[in-house]
């Protein structure tokens, strides 16, 4: 019997529920080959019990183990695998080519794959360059701009500057006409040059897709899991020692401040507004726009609910999200427990509700609660101005962001003949789209 008798066709009646999953994969654990000052996965390395270096890697049996069962586990015509780090192109390409064989066997006709991979980029070669674009892989580069920002925290081993090697590897993506995105670390350098940064990315990079990651760490988050901090990580809203400059601050240096964040976002939204609008997809910018039209977020981090991003590490263990890659937060390893068991666990839907559930009062009374439902959890650890735990740390600068965007989202909206239904000019725009 040939492997397309052999499959299980996974597709049921067209009214059943959709089921889809949407787990990061690190195939090689947080395994690197440059050592970013800020980055919240190389100290996996020591936390999960993992042996130092490449021989970290995804075994060929739970390799095929893993993309059968993930297949196996959805009931949609569209699967999509996120491949990420660590650095996956420590992998080599006969790694991804071993992927692309495994979906195809197991695929079930009518189908359709796609993969996502998430690189530093400098790596990237000829040969990277026509595997990626002959499967259609989306690549994700990670670059945080110009060179002397970028440089300031992406170093190799040796403290050394990267940027030359990343941009090779853009010149790669670019020469194979690879599909691909750039994911910068917003910190608080790149916080303190936002137009610098984004017509880099525009301008050089050439970037049709820019992802933006505010970088917010509590000086514990190498072996504090989220939500298992002490009592005295968690300050009040404002107060001195929460900002990244003070010297006694609760988070690590080089993170990005709340008043930092509010004012990046706003400039580069002014600036994409009046020049890029419909030619660069910032995706923080574009889920607004679904968000005004009283849709849910598209982005787990903005969105009621959270908890369908799982993360898998190299062993098979899998995790209720990719920040909370944490012996606390561990649902099992596929060897002994069904994807959809854990993905679907009461646990999990309850970490996942927890999301708008625990939200304190600021946040229930904000006008712009429906915009962020308190961003991501795992920067909920400082205390309201009402001393009530569980607020955002990056809160001012959502706020910020979200006010000064209303009016002009708004009027996208309108002029796309859309209903306004959220925001504070909702009432008013509802009365003149009637």
């Amino acid at each position: 019997m040939n492997n397309k008798a052999q499959r299980k066709n996974i597709m049921l009646p067209k009214d059943a529920p959709a089921k889809r999953m949407n787990i990061m994969t690190k195939p090689i654990g947080s395994a690197c080959n440059i050592d970013c000052t800020y980055c919240y996965y190389l100290s996996k390395e020591e936390l999960l019990g993992h042996e130092r270096g490449c021989e970290t890697t995804m075994s060929p049996d739970m390799l095929e183990n893993y993309i059968k069962t993930y297949i196996e586990q959805h009931n949609f015509p569209e699967i999509v695998f996120h491949w990420q780090g660590g650095e996956p192109t420590l992998l080599g390409v006969n790694f991804f080519r071993d992927v692309v064989r495994l979906q195809k066997k197991y695929c079930s006709k009518g189908v359709k794959i796609e993969n996502n991979l998430q690189t530093n980029g400098t790596l990237l070669n000829d040969e990277w360059g026509k595997f990626l674009s002959k499967n259609k892989f989306l690549v994700g580069l990670s670059i945080d701009g110009p060179e002397m920002i970028h440089n300031a925290y992406r170093t190799n081993r040796s403290g050394r500057g990267t940027f030359k090697q990343t941009m090779k590897g853009v010149e790669i993506l670019h020469k194979h006409k690879v599909s691909f995105a750039t994911l910068t670390c917003v910190n608080n350098l790149t916080g303190a040059n936002p137009l610098e940064v984004y017509r880099f990315l525009r301008d050089v990079i050439r970037s049709p897709q820019m992802q933006f990651i505010p970088i917010v760490e509590p000086k514990s988050f190498r072996d504090t899991a989220p939500q298992k901090w002490s009592e005295d990580e968690i300050l009040f809203q404002g107060m001195p020692e929460t900002e990244p400059s003070h010297p006694n601050s609760i988070v690590e240096a080089w993170c990005v401040s709340p008043s930092q964040w509010g004012s990046f976002l706003c400039t580069i939204f002014d600036e994409w507004l009046e020049n890029d609008t419909g030619q660069i997809n910032v995706p923080y910018f574009e889920s607004c726009v679904e968000t005004w039209m009283g849709r849910v977020n598209p982005l787990c981090t903005l969105a009621p609910m959270c908890g369908k991003g799982l993360a898998i590490e190299h062993n098979g263990d899998v995790f209720a999200c990719d920040h909370y890659v944490y012996p606390d937060y561990k649902l099992g390893n596929i060897n002994d427990s069904s994807l959809d068991d854990m993905q679907f666990s009461q646990g999990q839907e309850e970490f996942g509700r927890a999301k708008e559930s625990t939200l304190p009062k600021q946040c229930r009374e904000c006008p712009y609660q429906f915009a962020c439902f308190g961003e991501c959890p795992k920067n909920r650890f400082i205390k309201t101005l009402d001393g009530e735990l569980g607020l955002n740390y990056l809160c001012a600068g959502w706020k910020q962001f979200f006010t000064h965007i209303d009016p002009y989202i708004s009027m996208v909206v309108a002029t796309m003949g859309y209903p306004v239904r959220k925001g504070i000019n909702a009432d008013a725009m509802k009365i003149n789209f009637k």
